[in-house]
């Protein structure tokens, strides 16, 4: 059986990352798309979540890079609308600087909810799910198999993913703090 999480390219000739998955098949209430494996895979083949799921997070810091280069032209031409910056040079380009890094904090933050969310439920010892969606929650404990694998494609498929996110969060803080410290220096 091929595996799904291997197919198709990511990145420039790279393949995605993720384990090579056992089958789930049998006796289960729990609806496919609402399992946290298939959960997880579904977040593999987002071109938003994959991001940060590359082997060196390359992908998340050009992402990242090239949506604060898109946005500094816009923040240089909204900040240039205020009075007192704009005969302040300086502190008009630190201020459109530090405003262009919300939007990928905004992204980040996006992308650490998303995986963080598929992780708590691979660790979780029982699936939550909906059988109908009208809100009639059910609870599903995972077989001992189930659970073991859940666990480890958290650990270390999952675990990575999050250091990365959690660095690239703490990045663009310290980027929006200094740079708004800056600013009030200035």
């Amino acid at each position: 059986m091929a595996n799904p999480t291997r197919s198709g390219d990511f990145g420039q000739g790279q393949e995605r990352p993720g384990p090579a998955l056992i089958s789930q098949a049998g006796p289960c209430p729990v609806p496919q798309d609402q399992r946290p494996l298939q959960e997880y895979q579904q977040l593999l083949e987002s071109w938003f979540f994959v991001w940060p799921a590359g082997p060196d997070g390359l992908p998340l810091l050009r992402a990242l890079g090239l949506s604060w280069l898109l946005l500094l032209p816009l923040a240089l031409v909204v900040a240039s609308g205020s009075v007192p910056l704009r005969h302040d040079i300086p502190r008009l380009a630190v201020a459109a600087a530090t405003a262009s890094v919300a939007l990928p904090l905004l992204l980040l933050l996006r992308q650490w909810m998303g995986w963080t969310y598929v992780q708590k439920r691979l660790l979780a010892d029982q699936v939550d799910y909906e059988e109908s969606g009208w809100y009639d929650g059910q609870v599903w404990p995972k077989p001992l198999p189930w659970l073991q694998q859940d666990q480890l494609v958290a650990r270390h498929q999952i675990g990575p993913v999050l250091a990365r996110l959690r660095l690239g969060l703490t990045v663009a803080g310290l980027l929006l703090v200094a740079g708004t410290g800056l600013c009030q220096a200035l």
